[in-house]
């Protein structure tokens, strides 16, 4: 590989690229970064205050060991098995593991998922930068303490009003989509690069960059004290326990929130965006190691990482900082189950108030940023893996493509910009839906279809460290029937709501939502014609797996040698 010295490394595999990671720490802090972003940082904290405080952390520990883990361990683990054959993209890797026609179709999820959520992820990414760079000028300095005046600030700086915010009123393009431009620009240019020469150089730069800001705001956040006199409640101590300590009716037992079935949607909604399981980026990025690279502990390392960013950062910063100064009944739930409101309204109020708040500011809206490219570098390399071993196209070409793709997307969630409508519209469908379903047809095919005696044997390989024993049970039976449950109650609760809210809409709205449901349906299925003509080429080529010698793994007495397969 350009740019990489193999003398001192085990002798490249053939893959469909040719590709592989520099450095075990690289592709920990890789797989870290997709994980590690606003999801994180504004989302969780939000998330957790809601749902009960304290009580919250009860689901959101028991999804991250019966999901969160064994699906992360799951992709590391099929996605290297994958590349070990010959593939670095979804389709081809679930070709691996169930020998089907039908099976391929399965992975066209993975590339649906990272794309259309890079859509409007990169817009997002943009406002953080913009915020970083207004603190830094000084620009934000002249805005009044309260909310309001940054709740307008942010609904004008994105168009939320109405619906053509491109170009407006003649003065050419507006300061977000600037931003965006460059942000769009700064992404393609790493991406470009390939995985060692750009998105693993970046994120072993970005990734510690990123934790010791964060770091620095958390000491400065920890060390407020009582800042206001007048408000001696208004305390440090109290603020942790805002976030932390567990929130029940008077007289109610801390059981009684956990009845609620959608504390626990939100906790396994939380892991799922958090840890970046059900995205098939980890797919992809496992099947750059080599054959006996370990997946086990460098899985669990990046897993570990992101809990460190999302429970011991985002969780001891936000939440307690924004009680601090603006005080708990500021905090209601429209301000929580929003991140836009929590991060570019609520906070940028805190900054105001807080001693030397212009540069906590830049240095927190900064952060975000990082957080957010390390997550938004990751998102098009699944794609562009597919293009490249399904078509026989260089990087150069299928970046292009790409970027041409993904350039529609974001121009329509940019022009129709009143209340967000086509962002959130993205987000729901793509960012969620498709996300749960991706990753119960993970669970399902590496348990059911592939097999646990298969998958352990693959797991093992090379590995730092065992899986505990009672792993391979929740990944076959439990993980599966939980998310089956999961979602079936999302089903239940979530799609008549939004159902019945698309209904009571306008007709302007309505047609925007109805637009951009059409663009995910065209999405589906130009996806699915690019996976069919990938299944030809990989036919053509010769390059579909065959089945595999029955002496390739041991067989107990009584047993099948099939490993589940069918």
């Amino acid at each position: 590989m350009a740019g990489n010295d193999n003398s001192r490394l085990p002798e490249l595999r053939s893959n469909g690229s040719g590709e592989n990671w520099g450095s075990r720490i690289g592709v920990i802090l890789a797989v870290a970064g997709s994980a590690v972003g606003l999801g994180n940082f504004l989302r969780f904290p939000g998330q957790a205050t809601l749902n009960g405080g304290g009580v919250f952390m009860i689901p959101y520990f028991i999804s991250l060991l019966l999901l969160g883990i064994p699906i992360c361990w799951i992709e590391w683990t099929i996605g290297r098995h994958g590349g070990s054959k010959g593939f670095n993209s979804a389709p081809g890797i679930f070709s691996v593991l169930w020998r089907h026609p039908f099976s391929k179709y399965f992975g066209a999820l993975a590339l649906i998922v990272p794309v259309g959520i890079y859509m409007y992820y990169v817009y997002v990414e943009a406002w953080c930068l913009a915020y970083a760079w207004d603190y830094f000028t000084g620009t934000m300095a002249q805005y009044p303490k309260e909310i309001a005046a940054y709740k307008e600030h942010f609904d004008t700086f994105v168009g939320k009003h109405d619906n053509g915010f491109l170009l407006r009123n003649g003065a050419g393009l507006q300061k977000s989509v600037v931003f965006l431009v460059i942000v769009f620009i700064i992404n393609f240019i790493f991406i470009y690069r390939g995985l060692t020469r750009g998105i693993e150089l970046f994120c072993k730069w970005a990734m510690p960059i990123l934790i010791l800001f964060g770091v620095v705001v958390l000491v400065r956040v920890l060390t407020l004290g009582t800042p206001d006199p007048a408000r001696p409640e208004a305390n440090i101590n109290n603020a942790l326990g805002f976030m932390w300590n567990p929130k029940t009716a008077p007289g109610e037992s801390i059981w009684t929130p956990l009845t609620n079935t959608q504390v626990w949607l939100a906790a396994a909604g939380q892991i799922f965006f958090s840890l970046s399981v059900g995205f098939g980026i980890v797919l992809n990025y496992a099947s750059y190691l080599r054959k006996d690279d370990d997946v086990i502990l460098s899985g669990l390392t990046a897993t570990s990482t992101n809990e460190f960013c999302e429970v011991c950062l985002a969780g001891l910063i936000t939440i307690p900082a924004a009680f601090i100064f603006l005080g708990a009944a500021s905090l209601t739930p429209e301000v929580l189950s929003s991140s836009f409101e929590l991060g570019f309204k609520a906070l940028p109020a805190v900054f105001a108030r807080m001693p030397a708040g212009s540069f906590f500011g830049a240095l927190w809206f900064f952060m975000l940023f990082a957080a957010a490219i390390t997550s938004s570098l990751s998102m098009l390399q699944p794609a562009i893996a597919f293009l490249e071993e399904g078509f026989g196209m260089g990087r150069k070409l299928s970046v292009t493509c790409l970027g041409m793709i993904t350039a529609v997307g974001g121009l329509l969630v940019v022009y129709f910009s009143k209340d967000l409508i086509a962002l959130d519209v993205l987000d729901f469908w793509v960012g969620t839906v498709c996300i749960f379903l991706l990753a119960t047809i993970q669970v399902i095919l590496v348990g059911w279809v592939f097999g646990i005696e298969r998958t352990k044997q693959e797991a093992s390989r090379g590995a730092a460290i065992r899986i505990p024993g009672v792993f391979w049970f929740v990944i076959k039976y439990v993980s599966p029937l939980y998310l089956l449950i999961i979602f079936a109650g999302w089903c239940y609760q979530a799609v008549p709501r939004y159902i019945k809210n698309v209904v009571a809409m306008n007709a302007d709205d309505r047609g925007t939502v109805l637009l951009m449901l059409t663009f995910v349906v065209v999405l589906l299925v130009f996806f699915g014609l690019l996976v069919n003509l990938a299944g030809r080429n990989w036919r053509a080529w010769g390059k579909l797996p065959v089945r595999e010698p029955e002496e390739a793994l041991p067989v107990a007495a009584g047993q099948s040698n099939t490993g589940g397969r069918q």
